[in-house]
């Protein structure tokens, strides 16, 4: 006879905020849920129902988005696929979103609730999908959740963020601003560099404001230097389908940092709403 071993293993979960379509992140190993835009009176999850381009189109014909609240219940569902594993949830920053405390709302609510570590990741976009894939090969080396959790960690806590929105509405309409930061609103002549607040629960501020794209990517690069940002970082350059911008901050920052790896991704209908099309987003984290 045979006796019958029941093997635990650590599940990673996450959003879309990782710019992972739900389908590639299950080929790494992950389960992502598709958080969801309005507009004109609809409701898409983003890459399910609607891609940037389709989205941005909608934008350019009139139509004002907004980020939909993500659902507790799509949460505790899909805690309760794995009552027997450990469950690390890396959830968006905290202050951008509501996706963290919907997860620690789910996660009151399930029956093993011990067993489901929510992570404040105090990030988002490509920062977030290095997270996950580090997650991922952290757990293919140890079954230990709090060592991978304790390494994901020293990422979480050196990880920066800069926005450089051309249209500041998207930001003022979200909310996402500090009251000093909403007042720059008319500025829009020149370009406003944006950066996440310090603690858990994160708003954007002003960091500063230059007359171009390109000086305004020199100033990220000289604040990522004063940070301490060498080759062991990963920056990430994303884009709302603005390649020719994009390629401008590479550029600059392979300049300034030629030791780093570099990511080129494009935004998701999600984070347009909150930065706009043409927004360019450069952030950093430490592998």
């Amino acid at each position: 006879i045979t006796e019958r071993i029941d093997y635990t293993m650590i599940r990673m979960i996450s959003d879309t905020s990782t710019l992972y379509a739900p389908k590639d992140a299950e080929a790494i190993g992950a389960a992502v849920t598709p958080l969801s835009v309005n507009i004109n009176g609809n409701t898409y999850r983003e890459y399910a129902d609607i891609n940037a381009t389709d989205f941005i189109k909608l934008i350019q014909d009139g139509g004002i988005p907004s980020s939909s609240q993500p659902s507790i219940g799509e949460k505790m569902e899909l805690y309760e696929r794995y009552p027997n594993d450990d469950i690390i949830d890396l959830a968006m920053a905290d202050g951008l979103s509501g996706t963290y405390q919907s997860a620690c709302g789910a996660r009151e609510n399930s029956a093993h609730k011990e067993k489901i570590h929510v992570v404040n990741t105090k990030t988002l976009c490509g920062p977030h999908r290095y997270l996950l894939e580090k997650a991922i090969r952290l757990t293919k080396e140890s079954d230990d959740v709090h060592a991978v959790l304790n390494q994901l960690q020293k990422s979480i806590d050196n990880s920066y963020s800069y926005l450089m929105p051309q249209d500041f509405s998207f930001l003022k309409r979200g909310g996402r601003l500090t009251p000093m930061a909403a007042t720059i609103g008319g500025l829009l002549k020149m370009v406003p560099i944006m950066t996440l607040t310090e603690g858990d629960v994160k708003k954007l501020e002003k960091l500063g404001i230059k007359r171009t794209l390109r000086g305004a990517f020199q100033m990220v690069a000289e604040d990522l230097k004063a940070k301490g940002i060498d080759g062991n970082h990963l920056i990430t350059i994303s884009h709302a389908l603005c390649p020719e911008k994009a390629m401008i901050a590479k550029e600059v920052i392979q300049e300034a940092f030629p030791d780093c790896e570099i990511w080129m991704l494009e935004l998701s209908p999600v984070f347009i709403t909150q930065g706009g099309p043409d927004c360019i987003a450069i952030q950093s984290i430490l592998k």
